[in-house]
């Protein structure tokens, strides 16, 4: 189907228009202690939520970590402040995103090698540079029906998103370039 065909199918049923579901940034330090606190105050200050910590499943002596250590922090971005930290970052990789970013399901992910190409971010010398992991999950509504606690349905084929239909939601709402 075409774009324009897609955008008439979503007017005509607008429980098909796909929306952005959540936002997770994660920054992976592999250290615990001050790196992880400097990553901590970096993502607060870039989203203005509290960032969670993520431990270590299980010990590697090679790359000096332990089970149960803490060496990554996450955000979860939901509604408009996902909508808008996108706004806020997709000009670093130049509003492009590579097709192959996109899996099955229709969600895709990016990466910012630092931190401090972000709009409004300066480079403070004490805290450092940090990269940074996007993943952005795009569904419909309706999809909470197979993710539910209680009485858990099937989604029908006709109702899964496509990464064609993604691709094209995100070029009309986000204005990304699909290399």
């Amino acid at each position: 189907m075409s774009e324009d065909a897609f955008v008439k199918m979503w007017e005509e049923q607008p429980m098909l228009k796909p929306r952005i579901e959540k936002v997770v940034v994660n920054i992976s330090v592999g250290k615990s202690g001050e790196p992880l606190e400097k990553a901590v105050t970096v993502l607060k200050a870039l989203t203005n939520q509290t960032p969670a910590k993520r431990k270590v499943k299980k010990t590697i002596r090679d790359f000096g970590i332990r089970k149960g250590e803490s060496t990554a922090c996450i955000v979860t971005l939901r509604k408009q402040a996902a909508i808008d930290f996108l706004k806020k970052v997709l000009p670093v990789v130049d509003n492009k995103i590579s097709r192959s970013s996109f899996d099955k399901q229709g969600n895709f992910a990016f990466g910012i090698k630092e931190h401090i190409e972000i709009a409004g971010v300066k480079y403070d010398p004490n805290i450092g540079i940090f990269g940074m992991d996007v993943c952005v999950s795009v569904n419909r509504p309706g999809q909470r029906v197979k993710t539910r606690r209680k009485k858990k349905a099937h989604i029908g084929r006709k109702h899964l998103l496509t990464p064609e239909e993604s691709i094209t939601f995100v070029k009309q709402t986000l204005g990304v370039e699909i290399v």
